[in-house]
Protein backbone atom coordinates (compact mmCIF):
# COMPACT_ATOMS: atom_id res chain seq x y z
CA UNK A 1 0.00 0.00 0.00
CA UNK A 2 2.83 2.52 0.69
CA UNK A 3 4.49 1.86 -2.44
CA UNK A 4 1.00 2.36 -4.20
CA UNK A 5 1.58 6.07 -1.92
CA UNK A 6 4.98 6.42 -3.55
CA UNK A 7 4.20 5.68 -7.21
CA UNK A 8 1.42 8.19 -6.86
CA UNK A 9 3.48 10.80 -5.61
CA UNK A 10 6.08 10.34 -7.97
CA UNK A 11 3.36 10.25 -10.68
CA UNK A 12 2.10 13.65 -9.27
CA UNK A 13 5.85 15.50 -8.58
CA UNK A 14 6.57 14.00 -12.75
CA UNK A 15 3.05 16.02 -13.82
CA UNK A 16 4.22 19.21 -12.15
CA UNK A 17 7.90 18.93 -12.57
CA UNK A 18 8.22 20.46 -16.10
CA UNK A 19 8.34 24.51 -14.92
CA UNK A 20 7.62 27.05 -17.38
CA UNK A 21 9.41 30.49 -17.04
CA UNK A 22 7.20 33.12 -19.00
CA UNK A 23 7.50 37.04 -20.41
CA UNK A 24 5.04 38.95 -20.96
CA UNK A 25 5.54 41.15 -23.94
CA UNK A 26 2.93 43.75 -24.52
CA UNK A 27 -0.38 44.79 -22.37
CA UNK A 28 -3.14 47.02 -24.49
CA UNK A 29 -5.39 48.81 -22.58
CA UNK A 30 -8.68 49.92 -24.44
CA UNK A 31 -11.85 52.00 -23.39
CA UNK A 32 -15.20 51.91 -24.11
CA UNK A 33 -17.21 54.66 -23.44
CA UNK A 34 -20.32 54.43 -21.51
CA UNK A 35 -23.52 56.56 -20.29
CA UNK A 36 -21.76 56.41 -16.99
CA UNK A 37 -17.62 57.09 -18.44
CA UNK A 38 -15.53 54.99 -19.33
CA UNK A 39 -14.72 51.14 -19.29
CA UNK A 40 -11.63 49.81 -19.27
CA UNK A 41 -9.84 46.31 -20.91
CA UNK A 42 -6.81 44.84 -20.69
CA UNK A 43 -5.35 42.63 -23.35
CA UNK A 44 -1.92 41.06 -22.97
CA UNK A 45 0.26 38.88 -24.61
CA UNK A 46 2.72 36.31 -22.88
CA UNK A 47 5.47 34.16 -24.18
CA UNK A 48 5.70 30.74 -22.28
CA UNK A 49 8.90 28.13 -22.66
CA UNK A 50 10.80 25.58 -20.29
CA UNK A 51 14.21 27.27 -22.07
CA UNK A 52 14.79 23.30 -23.34
CA UNK A 53 13.04 23.66 -26.86
CA UNK A 54 9.25 23.85 -26.38
CA UNK A 55 7.73 27.52 -26.56
CA UNK A 56 3.97 28.58 -26.88
CA UNK A 57 2.17 31.86 -26.68
CA UNK A 58 -1.36 33.12 -25.52
CA UNK A 59 -3.10 36.28 -25.58
CA UNK A 60 -5.48 36.87 -22.67
CA UNK A 61 -8.34 39.22 -22.55
CA UNK A 62 -10.18 40.87 -18.68
CA UNK A 63 -11.06 43.57 -16.95
CA UNK A 64 -8.15 43.29 -14.71
CA UNK A 65 -4.21 43.21 -15.52
CA UNK A 66 -3.24 39.86 -13.36
CA UNK A 67 -6.36 38.32 -14.56
CA UNK A 68 -5.36 38.82 -18.21
CA UNK A 69 -2.22 37.70 -17.87
CA UNK A 70 -3.39 34.70 -16.08
CA UNK A 71 -5.76 34.02 -18.96
CA UNK A 72 -2.74 34.41 -21.37
CA UNK A 73 -0.48 32.10 -19.89
CA UNK A 74 -2.86 29.26 -19.79
CA UNK A 75 -3.74 29.55 -23.72
CA UNK A 76 0.49 29.39 -24.07
CA UNK A 77 0.96 26.69 -22.21
CA UNK A 78 -2.26 24.84 -24.20
CA UNK A 79 -0.54 26.01 -27.22
CA UNK A 80 2.99 24.93 -27.41
CA UNK A 81 5.75 23.53 -30.06
CA UNK A 82 8.81 21.72 -29.75
CA UNK A 83 11.32 22.82 -31.91
CA UNK A 84 14.69 20.81 -32.60
CA UNK A 85 17.75 22.83 -31.63
CA UNK A 86 21.76 22.55 -32.71
CA UNK A 87 23.58 21.37 -29.36
CA UNK A 88 21.17 22.96 -27.12
CA UNK A 89 21.90 26.71 -28.26
CA UNK A 90 21.12 27.60 -31.17
CA UNK A 91 18.86 26.99 -34.71
CA UNK A 92 19.98 24.22 -36.84
CA UNK A 93 19.40 26.32 -40.05
CA UNK A 94 18.51 29.46 -41.52
CA UNK A 95 15.01 30.36 -42.05
CA UNK A 96 12.15 32.22 -42.96
CA UNK A 97 8.64 33.34 -41.22
CA UNK A 98 5.49 34.96 -41.87
CA UNK A 99 2.28 35.74 -40.83
CA UNK A 100 0.02 38.52 -42.47
CA UNK A 101 2.24 41.54 -42.61
CA UNK A 102 5.06 40.21 -40.73
CA UNK A 103 8.15 38.99 -41.73
CA UNK A 104 11.01 37.36 -39.92
CA UNK A 105 14.31 36.12 -41.02
CA UNK A 106 16.35 33.64 -38.45
CA UNK A 107 20.03 32.65 -38.59
CA UNK A 108 21.97 30.16 -37.05
CA UNK A 109 25.24 31.84 -34.90
CA UNK A 110 28.53 30.61 -33.56
CA UNK A 111 28.92 30.57 -30.01
CA UNK A 112 29.12 33.59 -28.04
CA UNK A 113 26.98 35.17 -30.45
CA UNK A 114 23.81 35.88 -27.90
CA UNK A 115 20.83 37.09 -29.17
CA UNK A 116 20.58 39.55 -31.38
CA UNK A 117 16.69 40.17 -32.22
CA UNK A 118 13.55 42.78 -31.40
CA UNK A 119 11.56 42.71 -28.47
CA UNK A 120 9.19 40.24 -28.94
CA UNK A 121 11.03 37.81 -30.77
CA UNK A 122 14.08 38.10 -27.94
CA UNK A 123 11.09 36.87 -26.01
CA UNK A 124 10.66 33.83 -28.28
CA UNK A 125 13.92 32.99 -28.30
CA UNK A 126 14.85 33.18 -24.65
CA UNK A 127 11.94 31.06 -23.51
CA UNK A 128 13.14 28.02 -26.14
CA UNK A 129 16.62 28.03 -24.66
CA UNK A 130 18.25 29.68 -27.57
CA UNK A 131 21.66 31.22 -26.78
CA UNK A 132 23.21 31.96 -30.14
CA UNK A 133 20.65 33.50 -32.69
CA UNK A 134 21.03 36.24 -35.58
CA UNK A 135 17.11 37.28 -36.44
CA UNK A 136 16.09 40.75 -38.09
CA UNK A 137 11.87 41.45 -38.29
CA UNK A 138 10.86 43.29 -41.72
CA UNK A 139 7.21 44.22 -42.35
CA UNK A 140 4.69 44.68 -39.25
CA UNK A 141 6.25 45.95 -36.02
CA UNK A 142 2.77 44.56 -34.24
CA UNK A 143 4.09 42.02 -31.58
CA UNK A 144 1.16 39.78 -32.05
CA UNK A 145 2.37 39.67 -36.41
CA UNK A 146 6.24 39.33 -34.90
CA UNK A 147 5.87 36.30 -32.57
CA UNK A 148 3.23 34.52 -34.71
CA UNK A 149 6.07 34.84 -37.96
CA UNK A 150 8.54 33.48 -35.23
CA UNK A 151 7.01 30.28 -35.00
CA UNK A 152 5.81 29.91 -38.35
CA UNK A 153 9.59 30.03 -39.16
CA UNK A 154 10.51 27.76 -35.67
CA UNK A 155 8.00 25.13 -36.81
CA UNK A 156 9.91 24.79 -40.20
CA UNK A 157 13.31 23.70 -38.29
CA UNK A 158 14.27 20.26 -38.95
CA UNK A 159 17.43 18.60 -37.15
CA UNK A 160 19.18 16.44 -39.09
CA UNK A 161 17.68 13.40 -37.36
CA UNK A 162 14.48 14.54 -38.57
CA UNK A 163 15.41 14.50 -42.06
CA UNK A 164 17.44 11.54 -42.08
CA UNK A 165 13.79 9.58 -41.24
CA UNK A 166 12.18 10.53 -44.03
CA UNK A 167 14.45 9.88 -45.97
CA UNK A 168 15.09 6.34 -44.54
CA UNK A 169 18.77 6.94 -44.69
CA UNK A 170 21.61 7.52 -41.25
CA UNK A 171 22.12 11.03 -40.22
CA UNK A 172 25.66 10.34 -41.27
CA UNK A 173 24.77 10.16 -44.78
CA UNK A 174 23.08 13.14 -44.76
CA UNK A 175 25.62 15.38 -43.02
CA UNK A 176 28.86 16.81 -45.13
CA UNK A 177 31.47 14.85 -44.03
CA UNK A 178 34.21 17.49 -42.45
CA UNK A 179 37.41 15.31 -43.80
CA UNK A 180 36.53 15.94 -47.73
CA UNK A 181 36.10 19.87 -47.58
CA UNK A 182 39.83 20.94 -46.27
CA UNK A 183 41.77 17.59 -48.96
CA UNK A 184 39.75 19.45 -52.08
CA UNK A 185 40.69 23.15 -51.37
CA UNK A 186 44.40 21.76 -50.86
CA UNK A 187 44.12 19.41 -53.90
CA UNK A 188 42.71 23.00 -55.75
CA UNK A 189 45.83 25.02 -54.59
CA UNK A 190 48.50 22.36 -56.13
CA UNK A 191 46.94 22.20 -59.24
CA UNK A 192 46.77 25.96 -59.50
Amino acid sequence: MAERDNRRGNRREREEAPEFADRLVAINRVSKTVKGGKRFGFAALVVVGDQKGRVGFGKGKAKEVPEAIRKATEQAKRNMIRVPLKEGRTLHHDGKGHAGAGKVTMRTAPTGTGIIAGGPMRAVFEMLGIQDVVAKSTGSQNPYAMIHATLDGLKQQQSPRQVAQRRGKKVADILPKRDEAPQESSQIAEEA
